[in-house]
């Protein structure tokens, strides 16, 4: 099983010394938030995609994709009633893809539990309706590029549109393309009265990324979570994609975290 690490926690670090202090805690992967390279993904030249791609590769990692898709710029919305911000917002999907797809990575995660949902104004099913039409018109973009789109289960607190792995598979049979699947993220799944193996076994077939990270917000190992039972249904299930660190706080501070939350996972391999 491989696991990889998000990089928002480093800040401003210079990217070849984040992708070297996550090689060095023994991650296979490093899994990027765009907002963390440009306020605008355009920006993003291609030869400083090369070089963030060359990097990562002399660390002896991969990019395992991207993450938190709509933090930047702001005014993005999967479900906004205005169709010119839900225009606005696939074409901002799309080039998210052609950047995925540029630094190597396979798979984007779709949270951003601020533009989502009904918040904007739209009725549930409205907002269902949108985000499917929204998420619909990256299709060819991402087939064509080789990248999953992955809906990602959130909290109640978080979000009121996709709130459990049932409605998030749902989403995906809707949509009904490979290239639209399903992550599992641990915090929301302890949201769930499912326990999260069971979870794990019933949606294994749309199953293509997960996210670890504690009940508390911390990283895994840093609170009452036991990830042996976690780790051991995805194994189960036959899971071969890369399971990622995703801590939002980082208590004493994010070396410590990388480090302890990547023996803690090993730790719980199934023997």
């Amino acid at each position: 099983m491989r696991f990889a690490f998000c990089n928002e926690g480093f800040g401003n670090r210079p990217w070849p010394e984040q992708c070297a202090a996550v090689a060095a805690a023994g991650y296979a992967g490093i899994e990027v938030a765009p907002f963390a390279l440009a306020e605008e993904v355009r920006s993003v030249r291609a030869a400083r995609r090369a070089e963030l791609r060359r990097a990562a590769e002399s660390a002896g990692l991969e990019i395992v994709g991207l993450h938190w898709l709509l933090v930047k710029p702001e005014g993005l919305h999967i479900s906004h009633p205005d169709a010119v911000v839900r225009t606005r917002t696939s074409d901002h999907l799309r080039w998210l893809t052609d950047l995925c797809a540029d630094l190597g990575g396979r798979i984007m995660v779709f949270g951003s539990p601020g533009q989502r949902g009904g918040t904007a104004g739209a009725t549930a099913q409205d907002a269902w309706r949108w985000a499917a039409e929204t998420f619909t018109a990256v299709l060819p973009a991402l087939s064509a590029r080789g990248v999953t789109l992955c809906i990602e289960p959130l909290t109640p607190v978080e979000t009121d549109f996709i709130n459990t792995a049932a409605e998030g598979r749902r989403l995906v049979e809707e949509i009904g393309h490979p290239n639209f699947r399903l992550i599992l993220d641990v915090k929301a799944m302890c949201t769930e009265p499912v326990p999260i193996p069971d979870l794990i076994r019933r949606h294994a077939d749309v199953l293509a990324h997960v996210h670890a990270n504690d009940a508390n917000r911390q990283g895994p190992g840093f609170g009452e979570v036991d990830f042996r039972p976690i780790l051991a249904a995805l194994q189960e299930v036959g899971y071969q994609g890369y399971v990622s660190a995703e801590p939002f706080e980082f208590i004493p501070d994010v070396d410590t975290v990388l480090r302890r939350s990547a023996g803690y996972l090993r730790s719980c391999l199934p023997v």
